[in-house]
């Protein structure tokens, strides 16, 4: 293991917006819910812990959600509340440290080697802050502490929902090495599975190759893989990460095919792309184009322009030129979205300073 010991703290928030949902509307707690989409259209964006134990999984089709939880009950999802709420679990964090680097609106990393309280025990300020949220928020967080992202991320999972799991520096080598590679974050199912052809269940068994042959077998992944279960994996809490893209998307009621709809529909979402870049004053040079066909078929289309560029007027030309060309959507369109990248964002450079304390 790396012999500069860090305190690192992975927050998960138990599932976020249905959770939101949950707490906001009485009549919904306990019961098996999705957020997102419908029993007819579109996608489940996150759902209640009641409605997994039906299989309910996140990025379903709600008409299979629907089938495999005939009672599961689709709420609309509110953006602006998920938003407002997370703001107030990062300010929790912030009272403990600045070194916070937040992946999403319902998950961070936060180092506490050195933190505003002076408490030596990352588990002390994981459970601090678990306790916050549940108090002052009434939802629930899970934890994991460890000496590094990965294992800090691997351990939240481990006791889901509230839980707080902990793998102390003595601990990690062992914990790594009967961990199952689909456990490990950026192995998905195509990977273990091609994993497991070369006799690679766990970590232990991925740790008995050299890192020319997993770089040969898995490509630049390789070098992160060997890092892992060498306890070399040290990448910083980064608490000013780049925003690589602005994105929004929309699914439909009904399948579009007509060009005049699609259109109106493109209007609206690069409205709500300009609303977010305007007050963080971001502009883009890459303006991207997505279209999801009836048959759930993806299809982007992107054109970077010479200057960046901010406005409705600006996007929307470009979005309206790549609706068009090479030729419009050849078949019945089920979601539009509008994405800018090639941001005007600098990468903000941190300082760390690292001590070897108390766990």
């Amino acid at each position: 293991m790396s012999s500069a010991i860090r305190k690192i703290i992975h927050i998960d928030m138990d599932a976020f917006y249905a959770s939101v949902e949950q707490r906001d509307n009485p009549e919904l707690r306990g019961k098996a819910i999705a957020v997102g989409g419908s029993e007819m259209r579109g996608v489940v964006t996150t759902c209640s812990y009641e409605a997994r134990k039906f299989g309910v999984r996140s990025a379903m089709p709600g008409l299979t959600a629907k089938k495999n939880c005939p009672n599961l009950i689709f709420v609309k999802p509110r953006f602006d509340v998920y938003r407002e709420v997370s703001k107030q679990i990062m300010n929790i964090f912030f009272e403990f440290t600045e070194l916070v680097e937040p992946l999403s609106l319902d998950e961070a990393y936060l180092d506490v080697t050195t933190n505003k309280k002076g408490i030596n025990s990352a588990t002390i300020i994981a459970r601090e802050i678990k306790n916050r949220i549940r108090s002052e928020l009434k939802l629930t967080a899970s934890a994991g502490v460890s000496v590094n992202k990965f294992l800090a991320k691997v351990a939240s999972d481990m006791d889901k929902p509230d839980g707080l799991y902990v793998i102390p520096p003595e601990k990690a080598e062992a914990f790594i090495e009967g961990l199952d590679v689909k456990k490990v974050p950026g192995i998905g199912k195509v990977t273990s599975a091609k994993m497991n052809e070369f006799g690679i269940k766990s970590c232990a068994d991925l740790k008995k190759f050299e890192k020319i042959d997993l770089v040969k077998k898995f490509g630049k992944s390789g070098n992160y893989y060997y890092n892992i279960v060498h306890g070399e994996y040290d990448s910083p809490v980064r608490p000013h990460r780049i925003r690589k893209s602005i994105s929004a998307e929309r699914t439909f009621d009904k399948d579009i095919s007509n060009p005049e709809l699609m259109i109106a529909k493109l209007e609206s979402i690069t409205k709500n792309v300009v609303d977010y870049i305007s007050k963080r004053k971001i502009k883009g040079k890459t303006v991207t184009l997505k279209i999801k066909y009836f048959d759930f078929v993806n299809r982007t289309r992107s054109k970077t322009v010479g200057s960046y560029i901010d406005s409705y007027e600006e996007i929307f030309s470009v979005v309206k030129e790549l609706l068009y060309n090479p030729a419009l959507p050849e078949k019945a369109v089920r979601l539009l979205g509008v994405g800018l990248s090639n941001l005007n964002i600098n990468e903000t450079q941190t300082q760390e300073t690292q001590f070897t304390l108390g766990f």
